[in-house]
């Protein structure tokens, strides 16, 4: 049988083949592939950090690394964090540069 008992060179499993070419609707499609790492030292996502001195708020805030992107400026991480409000505390999310993050 023509190329049947040998492995293809894609690096694909079969599964991964099916998923992709639309023959099994129900099989699952692998997640697309990581970018490069994140700064060292930095900790991964879903990772508790202090927030140093964020554009609305100065000072250093507890929050917690959603996840990391890379822009030509470097590396940002999208963080939440809780600051004082004119009601109470208000829930932010943002992009910040990483020299702005530190693990805890």
């Amino acid at each position: 049988m023509a190329g049947g008992m040998q492995r293809g060179g894609s690096g694909r499993s079969l599964a991964e083949r099916a998923a992709l070419s639309g023959a099994v609707p129900d099989a699952p499609v692998p997640p697309p592939a990581r970018p490069a790492a994140p700064p060292p030292g930095r900790g991964g996502e879903g990772r508790h950090c202090w927030v140093h001195d964020p554009p609305d708020a100065p000072g250093t805030w507890p929050g917690l690394l959603v996840e990391w992107r890379q822009q030509e400026s470097g590396w940002q991480g999208r963080v939440t964090y809780a600051v004082p409000g004119p009601a109470g505390p208000m829930l932010v999310e943002s992009w910040l540069p990483a020299a702005r993050l530190e693990p805890r």
